[in-house]
């Protein structure tokens, strides 16, 4: 995994908990929490810092990721602020995930293994998202998809369709009344 990912989770945590937070969950986690932005890290140690923050918390871990992936966007989107039109539409920066920044990650890292974002458009309001990912972190995309919503101002709503191995979720994402 990314390490912008686990900087993102770091400065999500440390927002809401503060820095001794991190630490904390660094130590209970196992991890020595030295995360470069384009550093690759195993998949394990993110799981292990959401287990320890499930502990630590008694957060169970959909929330948690959720509550993570919220928070973490603004710190993703700052990597590539350059492709994010902050003055769009919520649906269409949602659309152009896969085809627009997933690529740039991949020119970066030839190696890297972003999730495969399909998007449809049902109607004005609604955007159907189908996410698959060998990770099984629906959760965690779920969140990053309402802190889109937070990010443009334009609030949604987001209803989840878990596939039976949790690799592939149909995310069917409405704008907010």
């Amino acid at each position: 995994m990314k390490g912008i990912i686990f900087n993102a989770v770091e400065e999500a945590v440390t927002e809401l908990h503060g820095a001794d937070t991190w630490d904390d969950l660094l130590d209970h986690a196992g991890v020595d929490g030295s995360y470069t932005a384009l550093g690759t890290y195993p998949d394990s140690e993110l799981m292990a810092l959401v287990g320890a923050a499930t502990e630590m918390t008694g957060v169970d871990t959909p929330d948690l990721l959720r509550v993570l992936g919220r928070h973490a966007l603004p710190v993703l989107v700052g990597q590539v602020e350059e492709l994010v039109d902050r003055d769009g539409d919520v649906f269409d920066f949602l659309a152009s995930i896969h085809d627009l920044i997933h690529v740039e990650v991949k020119k970066l890292d030839p190696n890297a293994n972003p999730p495969d974002i399909e998007a449809d458009r049902l109607d004005d309001n609604t955007l159907q998202l189908t996410y698959r990912s060998t990770r099984g972190l629906p959760a965690l995309a779920e969140g990053l998809i309402v802190g889109s919503g937070d990010m443009f101002e334009q609030p949604v709503t987001v209803v989840t369709n878990v596939g039976a191995d949790d690799s592939s979720t149909v995310f069917r994402v409405s704008r907010a009344a």
